[in-house]
């Protein structure tokens, strides 16, 4: 999953980023409403976390435009503006969630998830698809119910195909989803890591088809 963090302080970005990088988020950051907007239009994000002191366009001006362009990503509002009036304000204009700063790390990335849950209609934490299960909160997963060794691209590319399932998820959104603004995966690279991903699936007869020219979807689990 990718977030981007729209925050003009360095430090205070780079921290979330780092966090999040090791709660297994691909992060890009955004200096300023404008650049985050440029962002937006050329590229997909499961989430975006927004800062309201930005210089420029401020923060709530910021998710106003976005709701009024339909854009409907999931917003969280990361701000040192602590009364209720802000917090009101701010789900007002349309952001889905508020947090005040200082914050708890493990608090952030729980929100996290609840906002990608809901965003993708999923009703808690688990991912099922015949006898494999994912915990998107633990990062951990099964195939009837015995540990299944994932790197973190497999587990990426797992959780979004099964998210989407049983629809498509097109190479480009895998290449996106797994690709910040400072790394480099092709297509190839996505190919590479379902081949890899497929043996390890193969014990609960599980299957990720190729859409040819399209990109992947998980089909049913074949009966035993």
């Amino acid at each position: 999953m990718r977030i981007l963090i729209v925050e003009d302080d360095d430090l205070v970005a780079t921290g979330i980023k780092q966090g999040l990088r090791q709660a297994g988020y691909t992060v890009d950051l955004a200096g300023s409403a404008e650049e985050a907007e440029r962002s937006l239009r050329s590229e997909i994000f499961d989430l975006a976390i927004v800062d309201i002191g930005l210089p420029g366009l401020d923060g709530l001006s910021f998710i106003r435009q976005l709701r009024s362009g339909d854009n409907p990503i999931p917003v969280l509002v990361l701000s040192a503006r602590a009364s209720m009036e802000d917090t009101v304000r701010g789900l007002d204009v349309g952001a889905d969630d508020y947090m005040c700063k200082p914050f708890r790390l493990p608090e952030l990335v729980a929100r996290i998830r609840a906002l990608i849950r809901r965003s993708n209609t999923l009703t808690d934490a688990s991912l099922r698809h015949g006898p494999l299960a994912l915990n998107t909160a633990t990062r951990s997963a099964t195939i009837d119910d015995r540990p299944l060794d994932l790197t973190n691209r497999e587990w990426a590319i797992l959780e979004i195909l099964l998210m989407a399932s049983p629809g498509i998820v097109s190479k480009d959104r895998l290449v996106q989803a797994l690709a910040g603004w400072d790394k480099d995966i092709t297509p190839n690279a996505i190919e590479v890591h379902v081949s890899r991903l497929r043996p390890k699936l193969a014990a609960g007869n599980i299957e990720i088809r190729t859409v040819r020219g399209i990109g992947y979807r998980m089909d049913p689990v074949a009966e035993t």
